[in-house]
């Protein structure tokens, strides 16, 4: 080899070498400085979304999770205060409503005889019955307690879904898991309980009658659907875009300067989805999607 050739190829590495540190050098000092053309600088404006009014249909349905149990015991208790002359039925029997179960007798406030028929108070089935001959009973003790063969549907309302039954209709509608097919739960009652909801809220409590022809247990589970009303042909909006509930709410317009102005509307039924406008706007009316400052999945519990 040449002495020529010995260090050309030396040279030519150390040339190779020094044109990557080079490069290395610049990209890690000397980058390009930031363009207004960059991923960095977006050139197009951040607007927030609007959403239209417009005309729907709302079909306000609560559908709640509940549990199928046995009707409450109803008790019977002593009208007189005197002793137990008869005894005429057993613990354990089937009785019907009416039924003369045991008979007292007392004194009056002149000192003269006086008999009660103790009766029962429910058709079922009679429970701690116990009395004896010669036992004594005061007034209002009780004496009896009938299990009735019916049973009822119990669900927890939430604060936001008591909102959204602006009327109680007395029926609901009921599917009972692995059980018959839909069937009128009547007698729907709304009863408020000291017990607390995720949030915090007062939760209630929504019973309705089992009919006597539909078999059912204690324990199954059920679906409860509560029509709170239809409303068609009327204008609507996305519950995310109401801040507010429960008959009024705030909504925000784009004021065509990067403002927003706000505007107070008077609000009917909602699905949970969308609500009802009864005021304050128009069809074609845009407004704001979300809440400013509210998440969208928060907004959605804005009170609907």
């Amino acid at each position: 080899m040449s002495i020529a050739r010995r260090w050309v190829f030396p040279i030519i590495w150390m040339v190779i070498f020094a044109v990557i540190g080079a490069a290395l050098v610049k990209l890690a000092f000397f980058a390009d400085g930031d363009t207004p053309g960059s991923a960095e600088f977006p050139t197009g404006a951040l607007t927030e979304p609007v959403v239209a009014v417009e005309h729907g249909t709302i079909r306000n349905d609560v559908t709640l999770t509940g549990t199928v149990g046995a009707d409450p015991e109803v008790v019977a208790r002593a009208g007189i205060s005197g002793e137990v002359r008869e005894v005429s039925a057993r613990d354990g029997a089937h009785v019907k409503k009416g039924q003369v179960l045991a008979k007292l007798r007392g004194m009056n406030e002149r000192g003269g005889t006086v008999w009660w028929n103790l009766k029962a108070p429910a058709t079922g089935t009679l429970t701690g019955f116990d009395l004896l001959v010669g036992q004594m009973l005061g007034i209002g003790e009780d004496a009896a307690s009938v299990a009735p063969p019916t049973f009822r549907v119990t669900a927890s309302l939430a604060p936001e879904q008591q909102y959204r039954l602006t009327t109680l209709p007395e029926v609901a509608q009921v599917a009972i898991t692995g059980g018959p097919a839909p069937f009128e739960c009547t007698g729907l009652t709304i009863e408020a309980t000291s017990a607390s909801g995720q949030d915090g809220g007062a939760v209630a409590t929504v019973r309705c009658a089992v009919p006597d022809d539909v078999r059912v247990f204690a324990g199954l589970g059920a679906r409860m659907t509560i029509a709170g009303g239809v409303a068609e042909n009327v204008l609507v909006l996305p519950t995310t875009a109401v801040d507010g509930g429960g008959g009024s709410g705030i909504v925000y317009l784009e004021d065509g300067e990067g403002g927003r102005t706000e505007r107070e509307v008077v609000l009917g039924i909602s699905d949970g989805t969308l609500v009802e406008v009864v005021s304050g706007l128009a069809e074609g009316d845009a407004v704001l999607q979300f809440v400013p400052g509210a998440l969208a999945e928060d907004a959605m519990g804005s009170g609907f």
